[in-house]
């Protein structure tokens, strides 16, 4: 290994995500002929003027020449009062730009950094510091610091020094008392550390291989995986059995650990099977609260306000609709069953039979409250009704910075009547916090398409709240006419019963199948529809009407290489469109995004779709439209976004889109089922369009694995699984 000193020049390349950079660095020896050179490496947080000490390789690119490789970097700061007056105006500080950085070293010169460091109120005496902006200013250089001295430890433990950050933001100038403590805790407590990540930690930290709190953790992490494969428990024998694979350890020894797992109250066993406590409480919770709500008398019946037939009647007349059977019914049970559902495929009903109930207690001035899981569902089902909703998130207030709703139990929603669509999309934790805050004396309707995708949550709510036959269903079964003329809706029927649809290539058929043999095929394909065919014959934009969905994230016809590749086609590089890089990412004027996490504070939620209408290289920042609204992502904020020209079926549920292109391939058959082509072919509102081999097509439809989650929720609404004792639901 080499050490070489001396300051950053410029940065050509920075990757907040991970922390790698890439610098022109100029040398302090002076001794080396040529003083600048590039070093590359993680070094997150790195200024333009920072003095640094960085051990690592010399190394020859085959493109770029001679450079640096950084394996371990020192911050040492600078002593010159224009090595400081570059350092302090790069911004490292909040509170000092290159103007107030001038002005303090002409102030105080060389001894500025001294001063900041001992002696900060001292910079009062400088033109344009007030009393509030020094707080900033000492707030900022002490962490700064500590996060500094936590990146060194980071390396020496060999962690990747850009979770830095991330980790004190979790526990400030605690974090490497934490990490000694129990390294394990890392993968507890902050997002995008797993488990495997803090045990390379703990080696380094010399914690032996069975130590119990590794034990635990390990655990921990096989049935938080077990929740990501949408689980709410495991078995004993399989929690064991896996972690004894993962830990490489005799299940006999983990027996203790499992033990200690429940005594924390990080797990509860209920008879042979393991759970999470969250997911615990939130199965048997619910079934409590729902029990709970039917046996309390209804708002309804305490203050009738009109008979629900007669305003089902009378919000009918004003639609001018008459209603099937099939949808009074499901209507009248949504006015007098405390709680009840409604399920059915597309073109059965489900959007008018909603429509008048809303219309029905508006007659009966019954007050109600509308929402669905995610803001596109919210939006879609805003669309139809013609009425607000929200999603469930915040009808319930919730509050992400201290992660509570604001609404439940104490403080319940004000509706008589509460509405959930795209139930199929609920989880069992959600669905839990809404029982808790719905009033016991209020109704709730539940709406969706109980043959869709689960949630991508654990547990499957919509699933067992039918098989229980214990919640009054409503299944709509009959195609209204205009729906009988779509081969989209024919063949989503169609598949659901097994029947592999039969697709016509007529001009006016909505339903058309491209042949490709292979990925690289269906590729070359797709981009032909959506360079050629679709806008020509069909009118369609390629980018803000037609949507691509994959049912796999890898491989040519995946979700990530179909982006690149659409990417490149409708949006390509150009001399004169700007660009931001993120990681492997590379955003550009007028791509099309998706955002994939819930942001109270932006006000945008996992699923919407914007287009990116301002890209600021100086700031690392980018602007993206959502409909009417423009939101800005900082770098700390960009991995909130991705490319959306291709996007996953489950990303895709509860939206719709004019036009969807699906490719169906070989290389996909290990996903490939009939709930997932059901609900990726009912996303198109007007033209489907599937790529790829018949057989493909064939193992889809046949390919019927039911829900095959664990839960017990059914058996619980059942009164077959009373809850544990010692635990509390509330």
């Amino acid at each position: 290994m080499t050490t070489v000193s001396g300051s950053v020049d410029r940065i050509v390349f920075r990757n907040p995500e991970t922390g790698y950079c890439v610098a022109r660095f100029r040398l302090s020896d002076p001794s080396v002929r040529d003083t600048t050179t590039t070093v590359v490496g993680a070094m997150p947080d790195v200024r333009v003027g920072e003095v640094l000490r960085l051990t690592g390789e010399w190394q020859l690119h085959p493109v770029h020449g001679r450079n640096f490789r950084v394996e371990r970097f020192e911050a040492e700061l600078p002593d010159t009062a224009e090595g400081i007056e570059r350092y302090l105006g790069s911004g490292v500080v909040a509170g000092v730009g290159p103007v107030t950085a001038a002005r303090i070293v002409e102030h105080f010169g060389d001894e500025s950094l001294r001063i900041l460091d001992e002696e900060s109120e001292r910079l009062l005496d400088v033109a344009g510091i007030s009393r509030k902006r020094l707080e900033v200013i000492q707030a900022s250089w002490q962490e700064q610091k500590e996060v500094r001295d936590l990146a060194l430890f980071l390396q020496d433990h060999g962690m990747s020094v850009g979770l830095a950050a991330r980790i004190y933001g979790e526990y400030g100038r605690e974090a490497v008392d934490v990490i000694k403590r129990d390294p394990y805790q890392l993968a507890h407590d902050v997002h995008g550390i797993g488990f495997r990540t803090a045990d390379a930690v703990a080696a380094h930290l010399g914690i032996p291989k069975d130590s119990p709190s590794r034990y635990v953790a390990g655990l921990r992490y096989v049935l938080s995986e077990a929740a990501e494969d949408g689980h709410l428990y495991l078995s004993r024998p399989a929690t064991l059995a896996r972690g004894a694979k993962l830990l490489r350890a005799r299940v006999e020894a983990l027996e203790p650990a499992l033990l200690d797992l429940i005594r924390r109250g990080d797990a509860v066993i209920d008879r042979d099977d393991v759970y999470l406590t969250p997911f615990y409480k939130s199965e048997a919770g619910a079934a409590r609260l729902v029990a709970a709500l039917q046996e309390t008398p209804s708002v309804l019946t305490l203050d009738r306000r009109s008979d629900p037939s007669d305003a089902l009647r009378r919000a009918a007349e004003v639609q001018g609709l008459a209603l099937a059977p099939g949808q009074l019914e499901a209507a009248h049970r949504a006015l007098t069953c405390k709680i009840s559902v409604l399920t059915g495929g597309p073109g059965t009903g489900k959007t008018s039979t909603l429509r008048t109930l809303i219309v029905a207690l508006e007659l009966m001035d019954v007050t109600y409250a509308l929402c669905a899981p995610t803001g596109r569902a919210a939006k879609r089902v805003a669309e139809t009704t013609e009425r607000p909703a929200s999603t469930i998130h915040r009808l319930l207030e919730y509050q992400p910075g201290i992660g509570i709703f604001g609404r439940d139990h104490i403080n319940p929603l004000e509706a008589d009547v509460v509405i959930v669509d795209e139930v199929s999309m609920l989880d069992a934790v959600l669905f839990y916090h809404l029982l808790k805050a719905v009033p016991p004396e209020s109704h709730l309707l539940l709406v969706g398409d109980a043959d869709q995708l689960p949630a991508v949550g654990p547990g499957s709510v919509l699933h067992e709240l039918i098989v229980s036959e214990r919640v009054p269903t409503t299944r709509l079964t009959d195609l209204f006419r205009q729906a009988r003329g779509s081969n989209i809706i024919r063949a989503a029927h169609a598949i659901n019963r097994g029947e592999v649809p039969e697709i016509g290539n007529a001009p006016t058929d909505d339903l058309f199948f491209t042949r490709a043999d292979n990925d690289e095929a269906a590729v070359s394909a797709i981009k032909r529809l959506l360079l050629e065919r679709i806008p020509h014959r069909f009118g369609f934009d390629p980018v803000d009407d037609v949507q691509v969905i994959s049912p796999m994230h890898r491989g040519p016809a995946g979700v990530a290489n179909l982006n690149t590749e659409i990417q490149g086609l409708l949006n390509p590089a150009s001399g004169n469109r700007q660009e931001l890089a993120r990681g492997q990412r590379l955003f550009r004027l007028g791509d099309k995004v998706m955002q994939i996490r819930n942001n109270y504070e932006k006000d945008v939620f996992n699923g919407d779709l914007g287009r990116v209408t301002a890209i600021r290289n100086d700031e690392g920042a980018l602007d993206v439209t959502f409909g009417r609204d423009v939101i800005t992502y900082e770098a700390a904020d960009l991995d909130e976004i991705v490319l959306a020209y291709a996007i996953s079926v489950h990303k895709a549920q509860g939206s719709e889109f004019p036009c969807i292109v699906m490719p169906l391939v070989t290389r996909h058959f290990m996903l490939l089922q009939r709930h997932l082509l059901y609900t990726a072919i009912t996303r198109a509102r007007q033209l489907c369009v599937l790529v790829g081999s018949r057989r493909a097509l064939e193992v889809a439809v046949a390919t019927d694995r039911g829900d095959g989650r664990n839960t017990h929720l059914a058996e619980r609404l059942n009164g077959m699984r009373p809850p544990a004792d010692q635990i509390g639901l509330l």
